[in-house]
């Protein structure tokens, strides 16, 4: 479901799960440095590299950052929300 549909949800359910899923998304500092990254173009390889991720752990995060609105898969590559750009401006 796309943020998009989750705005136009009238159910306070649905409201409430979108603002769960998307706070346990940007609380994570290197989540956090994942959309800063993401934000500037670098690959899921350097991210890897610059954070000493393995693959299958920046996989979990950006599943995470997908469920919590942040991020969405355009082509091959990751593309981040205007979601996913505020938390730089809330966050720091």
């Amino acid at each position: 479901m796309s943020l998009e549909e989750w705005i136009k949800a009238d159910s306070l359910e649905k409201a409430d799960e979108y603002h769960k899923r998307y706070n346990y998304a940007v609380t994570n500092p290197v989540r956090r440095k994942i959309l800063r990254m993401l934000d500037k173009g670098r690959s899921e390889e350097e991210i890897m590299q610059t954070l000493s991720l393995s693959k299958k752990q920046l996989d979990y995060h950006l599943k995470v950052l997908e469920a919590g609105f942040c991020i969405e898969r355009v082509g091959e590559r990751w593309v981040v929300t205007d979601a996913g750009k505020i938390v730089d401006k809330i966050r720091g």
